[in-house]
């Protein structure tokens, strides 16, 4: 069988058996789609990039052109026949974080050495490694990230005047300092949006998407409200002026590009590489199952970070592939990814021709549709389960859900990564075994079973059960700390290792070392291939001698018996 390509993009099987019935599918769910993404891509393009940021293009519009760009582009290139990509919430509160201290040069590059990063992570196979980042860690930036946007979003709901902190704590205190300023119609109107979009989802609501629906029919009571002359509704006009969503294709835009600028964005480039890599595979894994399919990881990687490559070079966000938006173009009937590519080519057909139209868009219905996909987002059961987890997990799932909401997403990842690597080394260190093997005990095959067989004056035998890494080591350590005086031969039985690293190996060689200089020998039996391997390789066989190395218990014991110049047992 051929080995895997790294890059095949699901496009190119269009050349096989495609039809006008498939065709037809495709356009109605990319039309479908389309009309979901629109409210979206306004409303994350505004929630992305306050007023008071200055950008070459209304927020509006760079996020309906990253949904567009992005979205062919993904389209075109992914590993997924079915994935559809743009801005999501996920990235809201680090675009924040971005643009409030870099500034939108700093967003843009940023997204471009994400992009960098996604591309080298593909071509370097690493598709499937993301899968397993720790389910804690997920599911607690998941749910900070979407507490976030829903205390982001609070001022604009209830009509707030700007001004509000960025820091979702201060941002609590100013909204309750500031709520006798509360505006009674944006309130009205994005409760009641909140409340349709809720219902409608919860009863399958097929017509039309309930967020397009809100869009249109909350703006219409916006504007009917302003000529009634109540309400004073801020919408995307009065804050980002009439040309808020202009009706023409954004510039290239190059960024300037200093070591400094690269040094301070490593780690909010990296958040973005990873967060939008882990979305957009599972985004993929979940199409998979809804369509009988298999995607391929490497090439959705190199799809996504081309597409975060080329996107903020004309004013975009960072795109990934979108749970919700994939899953909808599914259930409408979307077969191949020309159905992505028809999304974006209508959300471009609006943007021409119906530009004007995004001004009377009044931020509490943007609030609300954002306060909707984020309740959507959030992992809340997984709050509900915290008593019935191991302490570990729950510990890591809350400290993620907690450092995103009280500091920032990327010190989030950090220290999330760091704690769930902490528990899988104490998760492995707890199940390997280090013990003193005896003449009574029973093991595998006949040539390992150490049952009945004598074992010599002067020979001491243990055996390591599991992988033998870091923690491990430290455990073996222990074990021969206790006996005093250390053995004229030690037996290490290792035909239960799996895999050893580099510092069970250190471990080793400074045992080994130890009964060497007086006068001992070790020896080593049972080895698997990887720990071998990695013996061999450090040159760990030529100091405890090759002799020393042997297949199995019996052996071991005849060396040893060689070693001490004892005659072998009697029958």
């Amino acid at each position: 069988m051929p080995p895997r390509p790294l890059f095949h993009p699901r496009s190119l099987d269009l050349r096989r058996g495609y039809n006008r019935a498939t065709a037809r599918a495709d356009v109605a769910a990319g039309l479908s789609v389309s009309l979901i993404t629109l409210p979206l891509a306004l409303a994350l393009g505004v929630a992305s990039l306050p007023a008071e940021i200055a950008t070459p293009f209304p927020a509006a519009a760079i996020g309906l052109f990253s949904c567009i760009i992005g979205g062919f582009v993904v389209a075109l290139l992914s590993g997924s026949r079915v994935q559809i990509a743009g801005p999501t919430a996920t990235f809201i509160p680090i675009i924040l974080l971005i643009v409030q201290q870099h500034g939108y040069t700093g967003l843009i590059l940023a997204t471009l050495m994400a992009g960098v990063i996604q591309v080298l992570m593909g071509v370097a196979r690493l598709g499937n490694l993301i899968k397993f980042i720790p389910y804690p860690v997920t599911s607690g930036l998941t749910t900070g990230i979407a507490l976030l946007i829903i205390v982001n979003q609070l001022p604009d709901l209830l009509g707030l005047p700007p001004g509000a902190p960025l820091a979702a704590p201060e941002r609590l205190g100013w909204i309750a300092q500031n709520l006798p300023h509360l505006n009674p119609a944006a309130a009205l109107l994005g409760g009641l949006v909140i409340a349709f979009i809720l219902v409608a989802t919860r009863r399958g609501w097929k017509r039309f998407p309930p967020q397009f629906v809100a869009l249109v029919v909350g703006s219409a009571l916006a504007v009917g409200l302003g000529a009634l002359d109540w309400g004073n509704l801020a919408n995307i006009g009065t804050r980002y002026g009439q040309e808020a969503l202009p009706g023409v294709l954004p510039p290239f835009t190059w960024p300037d590009i200093s070591l400094d600028l690269l040094r301070a964005l490593i780690g909010p480039a990296t958040a973005i590489a990873l967060l939008g890599a882990i979305e957009a595979l599972l985004s993929a894994v979940v199409a998979d199952g809804m369509i009988e399919d298999r995607h391929d990881a490497n090439t959705e990687l190199i799809a996504q970070g081309t597409a975060n490559l080329l996107c903020p070079l004309f004013g975009g966000l960072p795109v990934t592939g979108g749970i919700a938006r994939t899953t909808s173009n599914v259930r409408e009937g979307a077969r191949t990814p020309v159905a992505g590519m028809t999304h974006a080519a209508i959300l471009l057909l609006i943007v021409l021709l119906f530009a004007g139209l995004a001004r009377h868009v009044p931020f509490a219905v943007i609030a609300a549709i954002l306060i909707t996909g984020a309740l959507r987002l959030g992992e809340w059961h997984e709050l509900r389960r915290l008593s019935a987890m191991p302490r570990g997990d729950a510990l890591v799932l809350l400290t993620a859900c907690g450092l995103t909401l009280l500091f920032d997403l990327v010190i989030a990842v950090e220290v999330g990564m760091v704690l769930a690597a902490v528990l899988f080394i104490q998760r492995v260190a707890a199940t390997t075994e280090v013990s003193r093997v005896t003449a009574t005990d029973e093991l595998e095959s006949p040539e390992q079973v150490a049952h009945g067989k004598p074992i010599p004056e002067g020979v001491l035998v243990y055996r390591i059960f599991g992988p033998f890494f870091f923690g491990a080591a430290e455990k073996m350590e222990d074990a021969l700390t206790r006996l005093g005086p250390l053995p004229r031969v030690l037996i290490l039985r290792l035909q239960l290792v799996p895999a050893i690293d580099a510092t069970a190996l250190n471990a080793l060689e400074s045992l080994t070392e130890r009964i060497t200089r007086r006068g001992g020998t070790v020896i080593l039996s049972g080895l698997h291939h990887q720990p071998l391997d990695v013996l061999r390789r450090a040159g760990f066989i030529d100091l405890v001698g090759r002799a020393n190395v042997v297949p199995h218990f019996d052996a071991a014991l005849a060396r040893a018996r060689t070693v001490l110049e004892l005659p072998p047992p009697s029958p």
